[in-house]
């Protein structure tokens, strides 16, 4: 945590339910860097790493020209999929490691992340695994892309915060229109361009009350920790309940990305002000917009030597 904080400036700002952070890259990437965030990055895989290996049948740390060594997870993934998951991590490490700049002053905690439940991986896995030319993109994980707790003095969840990461090469104005407010659409009457309207904030609009991954989170501490998370597994068994009170919420936003070539210093994509008038959800929210300068090159370092002998 201390490297990121000396890694990136922050200027947060909070509006009444609203918090603004702006994070901005200050610091070169430099292997000092990824030697310190590589065991975070490393945990944050460890369930799904562990969980993929079993299912495709190769070990969990195969030798050097064993079979299936090249299929390694999240190593052997496409581009494309280790920038998403980059992103997802990293929602989780600048939730912890900038909490007091959130919105509400919770204390977060991310215990898990849910990388196991991405289906597409393991099919993509299994085939690679046994045939190396197999390599293709990857479609997304369905549903929230982390979950973390606000736990009680008993280990009881008090309040969640669900996480949309978005990750972009270049985060010009246009990249992030299209992100937030989805695509453009033309009328074929009036020849009209629109904003399709499916973008994120439509995502996390309707998404429902207690998400699905609140519950995902609980099966893997029932599988993880069952001791050391009794009391939170418990407490979210409850809050599951289709009559169940809902939790206090948090909605997470953070769009991640190298900077527009003509961006200046403090230059935001999204409002800071007051909340944008595109959120209709009835929760908190908390946008983070991460402004890096070599972020390609930190994602390569990263993960090209997660579980690696030599360092």
């Amino acid at each position: 945590m201390e490297a990121i904080r000396r890694w990136l400036s922050a200027n947060g700002t909070v509006r009444g339910t609203y918090g603004h952070l702006l994070l901005e890259q200050r610091a070169e990437t430099d292997d000092d860097l990824v030697a310190a965030m590589r065991p975070y990055f490393e945990s944050a895989h460890l369930d799904a790493r562990e969980y993929f290996h079993r299912q495709i049948a190769i070990d969990l740390h195969p030798d050097a020209g064993a079979p299936g060594a090249h299929a390694c997870y999240p190593n052997c993934l496409p581009p494309t999929a280790r920038r998403g998951l980059f992103g997802e991590v990293m929602a989780g490490m600048i939730t912890e490691a900038f909490q007091r700049n959130f919105v509400g002053g919770h204390t977060w905690r991310i215990p898990i992340f849910l990388f196991r439940y991405h289906a597409d991986v393991e099919a993509y896995l299994w085939s690679l695994a046994r045939e190396p030319e197999r390599e293709r993109e990857i479609f997304g994980r369905f549903g929230s892309d982390f979950i973390g707790l606000s736990l009680n003095g008993e280990g009881e969840v008090v309040r969640f915060i669900a996480g949309e990461a978005k990750w972009r090469g270049r985060l010009t104005e246009s990249a992030v229109g299209t992100l937030m407010h989805g695509p453009w659409e033309e009328d074929e009457e009036t020849g009209e361009r629109t904003r399709s309207g499916r973008g994120v904030w439509f995502e996390v609009n309707r998404d429902s009350p207690v998400p699905h991954g609140l519950r995902q989170l609980q099966r893997l501490l029932e599988l993880r920790d069952p001791d050391g998370f009794q009391a939170t597994i418990l407490s979210i068994d409850r809050a599951v309940l289709l009559d169940a009170a809902p939790l206090p919420r948090t909605n997470l936003v953070l769009i991640a990305g190298n900077g527009a070539r003509n961006r200046e210093a403090s230059d935001v994509l999204i409002g800071w002000e007051a909340t944008p008038e595109e959120y209709t959800a009835p929760h908190d929210l908390q946008v983070v917009e991460l402004i890096l300068t070599d972020g390609t090159d930190l994602i390569d370092g990263l993960y090209s030597t997660l579980w690696q002998e030599e360092r």
